[in-house]
């Protein structure tokens, strides 16, 4: 029994969504755990947090410079005023576990432990860990991580806790995933009977993705594909002209198949109907996918440190995706692969299976049994 817990991160949906799955199924298990969550006041968590009713105690944000700037004066001075805002949170929730997601704020929160004593508990989310992971994993009572071969010392593969809406789309697709396809396709105006390529770049999109999918538009209409096209705020247009060309080339009464939106709030319907998904390689995307059983085509970040190809990595090897580097993502790429993947059911039923074969769908109850570990 987990009396009191502190959760730290924040900054980011990758950071914040499992550190909320964690939390739920602390409060499931025992709905007098005391949770409070470390965060910043700008990041995501400041809305997410409070909304899932829990308390957000805000610490000062502290990025961590990679390489020498003018920050790196301030950086000793702002650490400070951030640990100590964590300690004071230990000490005023009585935490008996500290358990980081990762990003700003963990850092200061991991210290802060250690200055207290107090257990910690990591979870990295990146099968390559971020700096402040690699801190709290120094002297971590426990290390969690989603992907095997993540290099953290005593690294344990819990996978990513997953959010409550995809967590039940995957008991509900257990069930009855073909009624759950009907009913998801019913919501969203699509066909639940034709072959379904949802193609989705995250919250602000992809343009590469785009424009290769796209430009492809004539070909998935002609070979009776249905496309669920979400662009990223702002960039629906280029996506809508495309379409509109190929209507004109003789495809009017098919142009009603590809629906490109800028967005999608519930993200659960999108993948209930989805047959293939082409996306970047987010460790949540990843994640969710495999968890679902869903093959995808992955496209990974052209930018950054290489995590997002090494994330899905473990899928691709295991014959549940593709991947694909993003200069290589193009109309031609789209037509003489992901075309005919669409188009063989066999296929795409043997990829499903070995993605669900490396998916975790318990990841959350995994992470808190660490956590009770802790406690004790």
């Amino acid at each position: 029994m987990v009396e009191s817990v502190l959760l730290a991160g924040g900054g980011t949906a990758g950071h914040v969504n499992p550190l909320l799955a964690v939390a739920d199924e602390l409060r499931l298990r025992d709905p007098g755990t005391a949770i409070t969550v470390l965060g910043t006041a700008e990041g995501l968590e400041a809305e997410l947090v409070p909304a899932h009713g829990y308390e957000l105690v805000p610490v000062p944000r502290v990025p961590l410079p990679r390489r020498p700037t003018p920050d790196w004066f301030r950086l000793p001075g702002r650490l400070r005023d951030a640990v100590d805002a964590a300690d004071a949170a230990i000490e005023a929730s009585e935490a008996q576990v500290v358990v980081g997601f990762g990003g700003y704020v963990a850092t200061p929160a991991y210290l802060a432990a250690r200055r207290r004593r107090v257990p910690v508990v990591v979870h990295e989310q990146n099968a390559r860990p971020g700096l402040a992971n690699r801190l709290g994993a120094r002297w971590a009572a426990a290390v969690a991580v989603t992907f095997p071969g993540t290099p953290l010392r005593g690294a344990q593969v819990t996978g990513l806790p997953l959010r409550p809406d995809i967590l039940a789309l995957a008991v509900a697709r257990a069930e009855d995933a073909a009624g759950e396809r009907r009913r998801a396709a019913a919501e969203l105006g699509l066909d639940a009977d034709l072959p379904t390529l949802l193609v989705t770049g995250g919250s602000l999109g992809a343009q590469s993705l785009n424009a290769a999918v796209a430009g492809a538009a004539t070909d998935l209409l002609r070979a009776g594909v249905q496309v669920l096209h979400l662009t990223g705020k702002g960039k629906a247009e280029p996506v809508r002209a495309a379409v509109a060309q190929a209507a004109r080339g003789g495809l009017i009464a098919q142009a009603g198949r590809y629906q490109a939106r800028e967005y999608l709030t519930r993200m659960q319907l999108a993948l209930a109907v989805a047959d293939l998904v082409v996306a970047r390689a987010g460790a949540g995307t990843v994640s969710e996918l495999a968890a679902l059983g869903i093959p995808a085509v992955y496209v990974p970040l052209p930018i950054g440190n290489g995590e997002q190809r090494l994330n899905a990595r473990p899928v691709v090897d295991a014959g549940g995706g593709l991947l694909v580097a993003d200069a290589d993502m193009t109309p031609e790429r789209v037509r003489d692969e992901v075309l005919p993947l669409l188009t063989d059911p066999d296929r795409l039923d043997a990829m499903a299976d070995a993605a669900a074969s490396v998916g975790v769908v318990d990841a959350a109850a995994r992470v808190a049994d660490l956590v009770e570990e802790a406690a004790r």
